[in-house]
């Protein structure tokens, strides 16, 4: 029994839980509505939250007494997911029209066939990725394809989209308290149990949110950080990325618990040393000095390989673009080699280089770097830097551009920001429209000869002729 107010209730915590999927809590939730209205957004949550056997709301007349009874209760939909169903209002003063213990048995025996038909994985994280549309331009469609791009490249199986159309975001809950307990209880009937913001989010929003939801919340950034780290394979991407996630959560490293923090001042009150919270801080900011040395190691050995090339007098040619334009590909078909590539996002992380001599008797290296991509986090760009760095000395840049892009302007907007960003803006570089094959003949004709570029298919090796030739003609002129 549990006394309320006229506008709300306070569940106790219950410890009572019952580990099966298929078993619901054994407890069901009356309560009255002192007015004539349904059940509400957050009898539905705790519905769903609690896996109680059944919600319901008994409503109340002037004089007191009970008039209507709202019931619902959890169910599995014709996939196997769980959902609710809102059942017939009935009278409060009727006869029971339904027998409980053996409705609950045939619903706990519904919910546990529904198990078996799930089609995602138990280990897959199953999202619901949330968007802030500010711009008014439709969802921003290129982003929210990115999104779901960068999901799905991370192992991600995407329950649903959610994008909202604000002024700005909420500087509390990103889309508005509101908005996140109906994105709560979505998650709840969808079994999702992780939420993804597009829009990174603050140590604080990260905090207030994931304490509002009950479950895991992560951003844009973390997202990429995750794909990075899923990608690296040799030990110099492997320090790069480690020291990118650490660099985000260090100011994150929150306690969640009371007891982790600092003892008060006191006679009778000094604690007996360091928490364990300000321990793990002090253990992550040990690692990240430690991985900023070996990053200096990195950049240093780098360096040298770059002052041995420059003493040959071997050109260099830095392959550069938003990220799954086909970079990869293009230095595979110039070079006849079988750098890993793939039709997904960041699909390189580890620079590799080859030896590349054209008809002209010109030799040359060409690099190919990891992708770029709008709103660089910036905890990744430093870690990478001394894998940017190569970029500097370059002697040409081959950005390399998707011809079948919709959004095709603002990514080579996007790149020309982050080359600006690392002071490569005067580079010489050279524009290359990749997947010739897919593109509308008119795009594929006037895009090229807009910005003085070449038209290509990375994976046809005979449309790279008029590129070779650009290339050659550009050293032959630089050393005349």
């Amino acid at each position: 029994m549990i006394a309320g107010t006229a506008t709300g209730i306070l569940i106790p915590r219950l410890e009572r839980r019952r580990t099966h999927k298929g078993r619901l809590l054994g407890l069901r939730l009356i309560h009255t509505h002192l007015r004539d209205e349904e059940l509400s957004r957050e009898d539905l949550t705790d519905l769903s939250k609690l896996r109680l056997d059944m919600v319901c709301a008994l409503t109340v007349r002037e004089n007191g007494d009970a008039d209507k009874l709202f019931r619902a209760h959890l169910d599995v939909d014709e996939r196997g997911a769980s959902t609710w169903k809102v059942m017939v209002p009935v009278a409060a003063a009727a006869a029971p029209d339904i027998v409980f213990d053996a409705f609950v048995r045939e619903l706990e025996g519904r919910i546990s066939a529904g198990q078996g038909l799930r089609s995602v994985a138990e280990a897959a994280d199953r999202a619901i990725l949330i968007m802030v549309d500010s711009s008014g331009t439709a969802g921003r469609e290129a982003d929210l394809k990115e999104f779901e791009e960068l999901a799905a490249a991370a192992g991600v199986s995407v329950a649903e989209v959610v994008v909202q159309r604000r002024p700005k975001p909420d500087p509390k809950y990103i889309v508005g308290k509101g908005k996140l307990e109906e994105i709560q209880i979505k998650a709840l009937s969808m079994e999702a149990n992780l939420l993804v913001f597009e829009k990174e989010l603050s140590p604080s929003q990260s905090k207030i949110i994931t304490a509002m939801v009950d479950m895991r919340v992560i951003d844009r950034t973390q997202l990429i950080l995750d794909i990075f780290a899923r990608r690296a394979r040799t030990r110099e991407g492997k320090i790069q990325v480690e020291l990118a996630q650490l660099k985000y959560n260090m100011p994150r490293l929150v306690g969640g618990n009371p007891a982790l923090s600092r003892l008060a001042g006191g006679i009778g009150t000094r604690g007996p040393g360091e928490t364990k919270l300000e321990i793990d801080r002090r253990r992550a900011q040990e690692r990240i000095s430690r991985l900023e040395k070996d990053i200096a190691d990195i950049s240093r050995k780098r360096r040298i390989t770059r002052i041995r090339r420059s003493r040959n007098r071997v050109p260099v040619i830095s392959i550069v673009g938003y990220t799954n334009t086909g970079k990869s590909t293009l230095l595979n078909t110039l070079t006849r080699s079988e750098v890993m590539a793939a039709d997904m996002p960041f699909a390189t992380l580890d620079p590799s280089s080859k030896r590349l001599r054209f008809p002209r008797d010109l030799e040359v290296v060409v690099t190919d770097t990891v992708g770029f991509i709008r709103d660089l986090p910036s905890d990744l760009k430093t870690a990478f830097m001394a894998t940017l760095e190569e970029l500097a000395e370059a002697d040409l840049l081959l950005e390399v551009v998707d011809l079948g892009d919709p959004d095709m302007e603002a990514r080579m907007t996007a790149v020309h920001e982050i080359l600006k960003g690392l002071d490569l803006a005067d580079k010489p570089r050279m524009k290359v429209f990749n997947k010739l094959d897919k593109a509308d003949e008119d795009v594929a004709w006037n895009l090229p000869r807009r910005y003085d570029g070449v038209a290509i298919s990375a994976l046809d090796r005979d449309t790279l002729g008029p590129l070779i030739e650009k290339i050659q003609d550009y050293f032959v002129k630089r050393n005349s």
